[in-house]
């Protein structure tokens, strides 16, 4: 098993805004909108930065979607900000008839995204959005897992020409990607070979497949660990050949386990490789108020989950 070590720890939204720093020096056409939460999605250095770039919108999401559309029209690369279930579940409409139905050049950037929002509760913690925004013609959908990433990820989505939806979260977690890494949208990176299972993760659930993965060889089981950080378009190519290596497979998000990762992996399997599949994800509820931890504990979303899932998905190939 491959090592891997971190030296701090970090939030994936500011690794947006750092991004979006970037972008906007690189591009003078990038441009973003907030809904009142400009400290939240850590917009602070692209406005002090770029002041007459930056339009606050207040509370109204679905005015923000609209403006964001028109702005593309004239030549404008606009960034959206606001939490995940008000970038989606709120605007769905705005969105689906605006931009997408348009292929309108936006990036939708999402931030607090699943149940690691925490103590704001079930109202705030949306786990349906990947599968909201997935199923929209054309729009492009990644879930980052570091603040290197999510700050790669970024700058990538700014060069991209169409609709994006970017998702991140408010926790910190283990900054343990290159921080000079070249973002490929599209493009699973390994991050661990084996032979014996696949373990396909997401956004913070990498790390904890990560962890996964050493707790297996401890186990004399060898996990081969893959990074999907774009959920549209999915990379088929190295989920079938990885698959077809270790003959099963376990999918791991912090989403509902209906339409999210784990449903467009086994929808490739089944079209291509039938094999054993277990998901680790939120088995379809609502979440609650808690701390991260605690609800990463309580949800099923921590590498002793993924460890479970692994040997029950190697038993079924038996």
């Amino acid at each position: 098993m491959k090592k891997y070590t971190f030296t701090e720890s970090k939030d994936t939204r500011s690794g947006f805004g750092a991004g979006l720093l970037e972008a906007g020096k690189q591009n003078e056409n990038v441009v973003a909108l907030c809904a009142d939460l400009i400290g939240s999605l850590k917009m602070d250095a692209f406005i002090k930065e770029f002041p007459e770039r930056f339009f606050q919108i207040g509370i109204a999401e679905a005015n923000m979607m609209g403006i964001a559309a028109g702005l593309t029209i004239g030549g404008k690369i606009p960034f959206t900000g606001t939490f995940a279930e008000f970038s989606t579940a709120r605007v769905y409409d705005q969105i689906r008839q605006s931009i997408a139905y348009s292929n309108k050049n936006v990036k939708i950037a999402a931030s607090h995204a699943g149940l690691t929002l925490g103590e704001d509760g079930a109202t705030h913690q949306t786990l349906e959005d990947i599968g909201l925004m997935k199923m929209l013609p054309g729009m492009v959908v990644i879930n980052p897992c570091d603040f290197n990433q999510t700050k790669a990820a970024t700058i990538a989505v700014a060069k991209y020409e169409g609709p994006v939806y970017l998702r991140f979260g408010r926790p910190v977690v283990p900054n343990f990607t290159p921080a000079d890494q070249t973002f490929e949208i599209g493009k699973a990176v390994m991050l661990n070979e084996g032979k014996d299972v696949t373990i396909i993760a997401t956004g913070h659930l990498v790390w904890e497949a990560i962890q996964a993965g050493e707790e297996l060889e401890k186990l004399g089981i060898d996990a081969e660990i893959i990074n999907i950080h774009t959920i549209k378009p999915l990379d088929e190519e190295a989920i079938l050949a990885s698959v077809k290596k270790t003959g099963c497979v376990v999918t791991a998000e912090e989403h509902n386990r209906l339409g999210g990762l784990g449903d467009s992996v086994a929808q490739v399997l089944a079209k291509h490789l039938p094999s054993p599949q277990e998901y680790v994800a939120v088995d379809d509820s609502f979440g609650e108020s808690g701390t991260p931890a605690q609800l990463m504990e309580k949800y099923g979303l921590k590498a002793a989950n993924i460890v479970a899932a692994a040997q029950k998905a190697i038993n079924r190939k038996k």
